[in-house]
This record gives structure tokens, C-alpha cells and sequence, in this order.
């Protein structure tokens, strides 16, 4: 016998905790909160203009199913309340308890009109899309969601989809939203650029790495592309709100898939490592 083969790839194993309804939570979360943020700053650029009450409704309804995902993972249901026992600890408990004010404020102020209470929904929905970013970044047995580039990714995906879904369901017609859904966009595939580097920087799984590499990964980073192309265009005076409109869709939708392949796909846990590999018959060198 010579050599000790090295373990660490095959002791990689992808987690399996987590599965699409856990990835429902990060889209939904993610989407509703970023369209409250798109509709706080809709009204910044439209003052005296009536708040987009569709948009903060939609946003509730987004994070609203991404919390009812959750709750259908759990075994026990009801035992979804012990996550507000350790917010001292939990991002997850955080995260439920800003859901609630987040929720409330942001109907409120659709209902109400006002602009204090939309203020208050951006607030909570910035503090939300944050706390989920920081649940990926505290699973320290996953190199793929502790790495401290998710959070920066997360934080982008979510104005990416927010106001790619703002453009695609009325907001297409305002080019400071377009350019807000541009900008958010071309930010996320910079973090995206950012965190693969740094995973590859940090010897993460192969297995993790190798979804940077795999065709639909690739595909999906070709039409995210595609949908910043789109609202330029629109920018540029080509093809108008429809233009922007289906941009913000592509944007949207690729954001899900990008979600769904962190959360299900590339979580692998980091294998045992043999930093020395004993030899026999051979006495170790200093």
C-alpha cells in the first residue's frame, strides 16, 4: 500500500434538509420585499402621485407564500412557533419576527395612501430581504451559503426580482423603474460574478463549483443577459413598456432559478479534509 486516497470529495454530500419549499421562502421573501422597495421608490420619483398599492399588495402576497411554504416543510406545523423564542441567536427568528410588522405596514399603506406608512414598509422590507440573507450566511456546514459573498448576492437578487416583477405587472411604464430594475440587475450578475469567485477562492465542493459550469447554468446566466439587454432597449426608446416589461419577466424568473439551484442544487457539505496523507514504512519529515 502507498498512498491514502484523499476523502474530501467523496465525503461531499449534498444537504437534503431543504428542499423547494425552503427555496419558496427565499423567492417569495426575496421578490416581496424587493417590490416594496421598488414601490417606496416609485413614489420618490413620482411625488404627489398616488402610491402603487398594487405593488405593495403583491409584495405581501409574495413573502406571505414563502412563509406558508415554510410552514408546510415543518413535520409539525405548529411548532413553526419556537421560532420566535430565539431572536438573541436566530436569524431565522428575526426573520419571523419582522414578517408580521412588514406584512401589516405594507397593507396598511396600500389601504391608507401614506407615504409615512410606505416609508415604514421599505424600512422593514430592507431589514427582512436582510435577515434572510444572513439565514443562508450562518449555515456554516454548507460552503455554498456561508461564504460572506451570499449576502451581498441575496441582498441583489432580491431588488433584481422585486423590480423585475414591478416592470412586469404595470411599473413598465416609468423609466426611472426601468432603470432601477436595470441597475439591480446588472448588480446581481456582479455578485453573482463576486461570489463564485470567492467560493472558488475558498476551495469550496467541487460538486458546488461545478454548477457554474453546468449548461442550464449557463443558459440562465446567458437570459439574465438578455433581460438587462431588454430594459436598455426600452431605455433607449426601442420597443417601449413591453419591451421593459418582458425584460423584468426574464429578470424575475431566472432569479427564482438561481435561487432554487443555491438552495437545492450546489449546498453540498464540505468533506473530511487529509491535509497529510501518511505513507507506509516511511517516517514523517518535519
Amino acid at each position: 500500500m502507498t498512498h491514502m486516497a484523499n476523502p474530501a470529495a467523496a465525503a461531499a454530500r449534498r444537504q437534503r434538509h431543504w428542499d423547494w419549499r425552503a427555496a419558496g421562502n427565499f423567492i417569495g421573501g426575496g421578490t416581496g420585499s424587493g417590490l416594496v422597495l421598488a414601490a417606496a421608490f416609485a413614489a420618490l420619483l413620482e411625488p404627489g402621485a398616488p402610491i402603487r398599492a398594487w405593488a405593495l399588495l403583491a409584495g405581501v402576497a409574495c413573502v406571505a407564500a414563502g412563509l406558508s411554504l415554510v410552514w408546510l416543510e415543518i413535520g409539525k406545523p405548529w411548532r413553526a412557533l419556537n421560532v420566535f423564542f430565539h431572536p438573541q441567536t436566530s436569524w431565522m427568528t428575526r426573520e419571523g419576527i419582522v414578517a408580521g410588522p412588514l406584512l401589516a405596514c405594507s397593507a396598511a399603506a396600500a389601504a391608507s395612501g401614506s407615504g409615512a406608512l410606505l416609508a415604514g414598509a421599505a424600512l422593514l422590507a430592507a431589514a427582512y430581504l436582510h435577515c434572510q440573507a444572513r439565514i443562508l450566511r450562518a449555515s456554516r456546514a454548507i460552503p455554498a451559503w456561508s461564504h460572506p459573498r451570499v449576502v451581498p448576492l441575496i441582498l441583489a437578487c432580491g431588488l433584481a426580482e422585486g423590480s423585475g416583477a414591478m416592470l412586469l405587472l404595470g411599473g413598465a411604464d416609468s423609466a426611472g423603474l426601468v432603470a432601477l430594475a436595470l441597475a439591480a440587475t446588472l448588480a446581481r450578475e456582479a455578485a453573482r460574478e463576486a461570489y463564485r469567485r470567492g467560493l472558488l477562492a475558498s476551495a469550496a465542493p467541487a460538486q458546488t463549483l461545478a454548477w457554474f459550469a453546468h449548461p442550464l447554468t449557463r443558459a440562465l446566466q446567458g437570459l439574465r443577459l438578455l433581460a438587462a439587454l431588454l430594459m436598455l432597449a426600452a431605455l433607449a426608446g426601442v420597443g417601449g413598456a413591453a419591451m421593459a416589461a418582458t425584460g423584468g419577466a426574464i429578470a424575475l424568473a431566472t432569479g427564482w432559478a438561481l435561487k432554487l439551484i443555491l438552495i437545492t442544487r450546489a449546498a453540498y457539505r464540505r468533506g473530511a479534509q487529509m491535509l497529510q496523507q501518511p505513507v507506509r514504512g516511511r517516517a514523517a519529515r518535519r
